[in-house]
C-alpha cells in the first residue's frame, strides 16, 4: 500500500485507558492520535483498554485527525484479539510494535483479512533485526497493508546497550537507513520519541535532526510537543516563497521544456520543480487542516 500523501507532522501516543485523555485529544492539533494499547497500558488493563479504544474510534468526534490503535505485539497473549477488533474498528490504522522481519508483516495482514481495503498498517522499527532487513520489510508495502514506518529509538537503545544522547549520535546510521529503505518503498516516515517531554528546546533540536535526515514527522508523548513538532515539520514562508518561484519560473513560455533554469541567481532542475509542487501541496493541506 503507497501512503495517502498528507500531513503527519505530529502523531501522538495516548493511553486508550484513559477517558480523559481520549476526550482531549479530540481538540489537540496533532494531525495523528494513536490510541495505545501496548506500552501504556497495564497487564490488567489490556482488555478494557481494548474496548474503549474501539468504542471511542465509532463514537468520532476527532476531526480530520487520522486515528490509529496501536496494538500489542503478536507474540503476546493479547495480540491476536487486538488485530481482531482493530479490523473492524474503522481506525485509519493499525500500529505493530516490533516488526523484525517480512515475516512479521505477512502475520498482520494475515490477521487483518478481514478488515477494509482502507486500514493501513503502520509499523515500528525498533530491534535490532529489524535493522537487518530494512529494504525485506520495506519491500511488502506494493503487496500488503503496510504504508508507514515509524522509528521505536527507545527499544532500539535497550537492544543495542545504547544511549539517547541530545545528538542521536548511536541512531543516525539507522535512522537514515530507515528513510531510504522507506522511500524506495513509497512508505510514509516518522520519527521516534523524545522522552524530555519538559525541554522543548532538545525536543524542537531532535525534531529538526528528524526533518534534516528526510522523516515526515515525529511521534509525540506529551501535549506540549505538538505545536513544536507541527512547527518544525511545517515548511517555513521562505521555503513556501522559493517553491512557488521555482512552479512559476518553468511554468514561463520561455522555459518551456528545459531541464534546468536560474530562479532568483540559483539554479533550479526539474527534481527542484517536483519537490516545489510536493511542498506547495502539503503546505495546502496543512492550512485545510486548520
Amino acid at each position: 500500500m503507497i501512503a495517502p500523501d498528507r500531513p503527519r507532522r505530529s502523531a501522538l501516543y495516548l493511553p486508550a485507558s484513559n477517558a480523559k485523555a481520549l476526550a482531549k485529544a479530540r481538540t489537540l492539533p496533532a494531525d495523528v492520535v494513536m490510541l495505545d494499547l501496548e506500552d501504556a497500558v497495564a497487564p490488567e488493563w489490556k482488555a478494557e483498554a481494548r474496548s474503549a479504544a474501539v468504542a471511542a474510534v465509532r463514537e468520532s468526534g476527532f476531526g480530520p485527525r487520522e486515528v490509529a490503535i496501536r496494538a500489542n505485539g503478536l507474540d503476546t497473549p493479547w495480540g491476536a484479539e487486538d488485530l481482531a477488533a482493530i479490523a473492524t474498528s474503522g481506525a485509519d490504522a493499525v500500529v505493530v510494535p516490533k516488526i523484525s522481519t517480512p515475516a512479521d508483516i505477512l502475520a498482520c495482514e494475515a490477521a487483518l483479512a478481514a478488515a477494509p481495503p482502507g486500514l493501513q498498517l503502520w509499523a515500528m522499527i525498533e530491534t535490532c533485526t529489524a535493522v537487518g532487513n530494512l529494504f525485506p520489510i520495506a519491500a511488502l508495502a506494493a503487496s500488503t497493508r503496510l504504508s508507514l514506518w515509524m522509528m521505536g529509538t527507545n527499544d532500539l537503545a535497550k537492544e543495542m546497550r545504547a544511549q539517547l544522547t541530545p545528538d542521536r549520535a548511536a541512531f543516525v546510521a539507522i535512522l537514515t537507513q530507515a528513510v531510504c529503505a522507506g522511500r524506495a518503498h513509497g512508505l510514509a516516515l516518522l520519527d521516534g520519541v523524545c522522552n524530555e517531554f519538559h525541554d522543548l528546546d532538545r525536543f524542537s533540536a531532535e525534531a529538526a535532526q528528524g526533518l534534516m535526515l528526510g522523516f515526515d514527522g515525529k511521534t509525540v508523548i506529551h501535549p506540549a510537543q505538538i505545536e513544536p513538532c507541527n512547527a518544525v515539520f511545517s515548511p517555513s514562508p521562505a521555503e513556501l516563497a522559493r517553491a512557488e518561484a521555482i512552479i512559476a519560473a518553468f511554468a514561463l513560455p520561455e522555459n518551456a521544456g528545459k531541464g534546468a533554469i536560474q530562479v532568483d541567481g540559483k539554479m533550479a532542475e526539474l527534481l527542484h520543480l517536483e519537490q516545489a509542487r510536493r511542498l506547495v501541496a502539503v503546505a495546502g493541506q496543512i492550512a485545510a487542516l486548520g
